[in-house]
């Protein structure tokens, strides 16, 4: 080997860590430094939202302390966890129970019904149709009805990362409970289950992060009837309580955006694990 390779690798590794954090810094760094300089700037000096630093102070303290009166963030923050959390618990509950089956049995029904359960991630859903078949079944407006739809919408999704998850989880693990007795019921809820907590809390960030931050289907479903956060935000900003505030705007924004940043640092650990575990067939 050459003098040369050997001097270049070393640049190599250097280079490659610096490329990365440079792309980070400019994909997810500008556009986060942008929310925060605007949000803390006054009214005037937010008309134009720049990465410059405020030239008449800061203004964190009354800017937020304003978006969250003016903006109900109160009621808007447990209008979304009421839609959030039984969705989230319903997806990943019957997601791993369908992803259990598909998984552990081979024909060509059960490749069939793996192939129409995933094809929900490729194919929109049909706003109208939703809308008018929750108005057949009385659920139109209703905290019901946009959880279903949510239901409905991200169970394809919970499907494909579970049931590739689930191949990779040995057999004899569960033959070894069924030859002491165990029953199906029992296999799922001790061995199969704790056995998910990777790629459960993959899909528990992305339908969260989908969810949380939706205002097409809320519009159409429960706008009007029930605040969310995001809906929130679109209903007051078109109203004008916060036309041209981008300061209030980015503000109502980053409040909007700390719950799931919660989330995240709680689950991230297991993230990359259950992408890549998922991601086997």
């Amino acid at each position: 080997m050459s003098s040369r390779a050997v001097s270049r690798r070393p640049r190599t590794r250097l280079v490659q860590p610096v490329a990365a954090l440079t792309l980070v810094a400019v994909v997810i760094g500008i556009p986060l430094w942008l929310v925060l300089v605007t949000s803390a700037k006054s009214q005037g000096d937010a008309l134009n939202p720049s990465l410059a630093l405020p030239t008449d102070g800061w203004h964190f303290l009354s800017n937020y302390r304003r978006a969250f009166t003016d903006g109900r963030v109160i009621d808007a923050f447990l209008g979304s966890v009421m839609i959030v959390v039984p969705a989230v618990v319903i997806v990943l509950l019957f997601g791993s129970m369908a992803s259990w089956v598909l998984a552990r049995r081979s024909s060509i029904w059960l490749s069939t019904i793996y192939a129409v359960a995933i094809s929900g991630i490729v194919i929109p859903p049909a706003v109208i149709t939703l809308v008018l078949l929750l108005r057949q079944i009385s659920l139109a407006g209703t905290l019901a009805g946009m959880v279903l739809v949510y239901v409905g919408i991200y169970m394809s999704t919970a499907i494909f990362f579970i049931t590739g998850f689930i191949r990779t989880i040995p057999h004899e693990l569960e033959e070894a409970a069924r030859v002491d007795g165990a029953g199906p019921i029992r296999i799922f809820f001790t061995i199969i289950l704790p056995l998910l907590r990777p790629v459960l809390a993959t899909a528990t960030i992305l339908i969260c992060l989908y969810i949380w931050n939706d205002v097409f289907f809320a519009f159409f479903v429960v706008g009007g009837r029930m605040d969310t956060l995001p809906l929130n935000l679109f209903q007051v900003a078109s109203a004008g309580v916060y036309l041209n505030n981008w300061n209030l705007i980015f503000a109502y924004v980053v409040q909007m955006s700390i719950p799931l940043l919660v989330v995240f640092v709680v689950a991230q650990r297991r993230i990359i694990s259950g992408i890549t575990g998922g991601a086997v067939k």
